[in-house]
């Protein structure tokens, strides 16, 4: 080696390494002061991942044992989080406010709001104890009007991602939902989904808010909402609907409150509901349908297209568009799943042209499809 560079090297080799020994105690220092707080912070996001979940899924179907496996793990887990010792108060109060939920689902209410007042005098403010407070609330109106107050707040911030806007448009959504006003719910669960929200929440809640998109034509009380929550609709249900929100019927029952039966034994006699929901037969079977029987979308156009014409007075509307394309030659129908000759051709061709019924996939109808209540529904408000 160079003798200079010999001589350098004995100078800077030490200062070097001083200097490399300081950055490193610096780091150490940095690593010691951080790491208690993103291991705190990470706690939270653990147990906010694992609780969320089994809230969205407590108004759910029981799942059997599943659940109160997950919400005895979440519990584990709080129990290990609270040996460590924190002097963060925030952190303290927040832990509080995850054990009051999970107490919630525990059916320990008492326990709940012990912890509740635990969290709150721990951090005031904090937004675990804040939906902790909501739901402690049993009466939803009540409920919703502290939710309103706590987003009027939050509003007033500036930091709107951190201040809560998500969980408490969450908490809006089930709230709405639980008074069946599904159509706002449906617009508090997208607002959370678009406030830069944690994913568990839009995972979680996803079908709640599918569910109140679906139910957003649903009355706050009578058969309306129990058919709409059911889903699949029958010949009698189609015909409570249509007595509940329309007068369509009234050519058929002189304003006398008949049965639903006697109805579609009317309906039936003077074809205004089809023997088949078949579209590829022509003739009519011999057997009669029972007012149980499930609606397709082909049998629920006929309906539907019928009841319009009645209504307009019209029934030229029962053969226009077969007329209008058998002068054409070819008798090709323009929907690839309804024959031309079909008794359900104009029923159908009806009910897309005016929007009334839609192609699903922009070229097919469906028509062995059972149709879902909410839908059918919908089509009775455009008419």
């Amino acid at each position: 080696m160079n003798p200079e560079i010999r001589k350098l090297s004995k100078i800077f080799l030490p200062l070097l390494t001083a200097a490399l020994f300081v950055s490193c105690l610096s780091l150490k220092r940095e690593i010691a002061i951080s790491s208690p707080r993103e291991r705190m912070e990470l706690n939270l996001l653990e147990l906010e991942r694992m609780i969320v979940p089994l809230e969205a899924r407590a108004n759910e179907p029981s799942t059997g044992g599943g659940r109160q496996a997950d919400i005895a793990q979440a519990r584990n887990t709080i129990n290990e989080m609270e040996k460590e010792t924190a002097a963060d108060a925030d952190y303290a109060g927040r832990l509080a406010a995850w054990s009051g939920r999970l107490a919630i689902m525990e059916g320990r209410y008492s326990e709940g709001r012990r912890l509740y007042q635990q969290a709150i005098d721990l951090s005031a403010g904090n937004i675990p104890s804040i939906i902790l407070g909501i739901r402690l609330e049993g009466d939803p109106e009540k409920r919703l009007d502290i939710i309103d107050g706590e987003l009027a707040l939050a509003g007033s911030r500036l930091d709107s991602f951190s201040s809560g806007n998500g969980e408490l448009q969450i908490e809006r959504g089930r709230t709405l939902s639980e008074l069946r006003r599904f159509s706002e719910a449906a617009g508090a669960f997208d607002i959370a989904f678009a406030s830069g929200i944690d994913s568990v929440y839009s995972e979680s809640y996803r079908n709640a808010r599918d569910r109140a998109w679906e139910l957003r034509y649903a009355e706050a009380s009578g058969g309306t909402f129990e058919i709409l929550e059911r889903g699949g609709l029958t010949w009698k249900d189609s015909i409570t609907l249509i007595k509940n929100e329309t007068q369509l019927l009234r050519f058929l029952t002189a304003g006398r409150d008949l049965s639903e039966t006697e109805i579609f034994n009317r309906l039936l006699d003077r074809s205004f509901i089809p023997y088949t929901q078949d579209v590829t037969l022509s003739e009519w079977p011999a057997a009669r349908p029972r007012p149980e029987d499930l609606v397709f979308r082909s049998g629920a156009a006929w309906l539907i297209w019928h009841l319009r014409a009645e209504a307009m007075a019209d029934r030229a509307m029962l053969s226009r568009y077969s007329a209008r394309y058998s002068l054409g030659g070819g008798a090709r129908s323009p929907i690839a799943d309804i024959p031309a000759l079909s008794p359900f051709f104009d029923s159908v061709l009806g009910c897309v042209e005016t929007e009334l019924l839609s192609l699903p996939d922009g070229r097919s109808f469906h028509p062995a499809e059972p149709i879902r209540a909410n839908e059918f529904l919908a089509v009775l408000r455009k008419m």
